[in-house]
């Protein structure tokens, strides 16, 4: 079995692997008079960070930017606003090039036939990063076949396929092995298993712990997928609308979420209990126009407590738990919420 040796630890276990401040990302759109037709505020200035070693899960209904965050962070795509600092240092200066950077993070994609060049065998597809790298052949091959091992897949029997004729399951594997191949410190997972059935879900969601702690990797998990992130993520962040709802651990998200959109989340996931059954959506209506979204809160147009002043004021992400934090006036104390806490006397 390879061993991957990861990138030197600059900064200690003390020193997050990521943080992103105030990112943003705003698409504009032609049309009108003179050609500018307003922007969609996909990403709107979003913080967080990622420990060494953890997973952090982002969830949130399509549309919210949690895939548009994927790519701002791999840095396929041009921030509008905002930095991200990997390991102490700023993506993109002289001291952490992007191809350096990309070396050390890597990405595993929904779609996993789409993800690979169809004209290129299994091992050609895994090998080709480490020799863009610098790699020659005859090492980057061998690494190719035991990344395939690695991943449940008999080199003997795959490492000449193509892409079609393999499963989705088997593809998905590839693609995890092929980003595990310039030995990165942290992989960014975008519905990596939401294309797959239920058992072969199960069997790659296994794998990724497995190879997380055989290979000291970091991940970025994210998914629409309630159940999915419960299972795997250690911290869990919950966008709306291009913002930060809540992040905090995953029991205290799925034991006791303080946002009324978390809430809702957690309430429409289907129950085999017929005393747990709704009768009601917990949660109606669509999501507001990213191009001109609400004032103050975004959600407060599709929420049960919203008032006055979610419509005058922005909420900031306050601490409502320890390592918790939401994003509610009805959290902060004294914000003029009849539900806030009050300041003490």
């Amino acid at each position: 079995m390879l061993q991957l040796p990861t990138m030197p630890d600059r900064g200690g276990p003390a020193q997050p692997l990521l943080i992103v401040k105030d990112l943003k990302k705003h698409f504009p759109l032609k049309g009108g008079l003179f050609g500018a037709g307003g922007k969609v505020q996909a990403v709107d200035g979003i913080d967080f960070e990622i420990r060494k070693g953890e997973t952090l899960g982002i969830v949130g209904e399509s549309g919210c930017g949690k895939s548009t965050a994927s790519r701002l962070i791999m840095s396929l795509i041009e921030p509008t606003d905002g930095e991200i600092i990997f390991d102490g240092e700023k993506v993109g200066t002289s001291a952490l090039p992007l191809k350096e950077y990309r070396r050390q993070v890597q990405m595993v994609f929904q779609d996993s036939y789409a993800s690979l060049n169809p004209r290129l065998p299994i091992e050609e597809s895994i090998a080709f990063g480490p020799m863009v790298h610098g790699l020659n052949r005859s090492r980057a091959i061998p690494r190719a076949h035991d990344l395939l091992t690695a991943v449940g897949l008999a080199p003997a029997q795959f490492a000449h396929r193509y892409p079609h004729e393999l499963s989705g399951g088997q593809r998905q594997r590839v693609n995890i092995a092929r980003a595990l191949a310039l030995r990165p410190r942290m992989l960014i997972l975008d519905e990596p298993v939401s294309a797959l059935d239920k058992s072969v879900e199960a069997q790659v969601l296994n794998m990724l712990q497995d190879l997380k702690a055989q290979f000291e990797l970091t991940y970025l998990f994210i998914s629409h997928d309630l159940n999915v992130v419960q299972h795997v993520a250690d911290r869990v962040l919950v966008m709306y609308l291009g913002r930060v709802a809540e992040v905090g651990p995953v029991d205290s998200i799925f034991d006791a979420p303080r946002h009324p959109y978390t809430q809702a989340l957690l309430a429409s996931r289907p129950s085999m209990d017929p005393d747990q059954r709704r009768t009601e959506p917990p949660i109606t209506g669509d999501p507001p126009n990213p191009v001109n979204p609400p004032s103050g809160c975004r959600f407060r147009t599709r929420c049960k407590i919203a008032e006055d002043v979610c419509a005058s004021a922005t909420p900031p992400l306050a601490e409502v738990a320890p390592m918790h934090q939401a994003a509610c006036h009805a959290n902060v104390t004294a914000s003029g919420h009849s539900l806030a806490p009050r300041e003490a006397a």
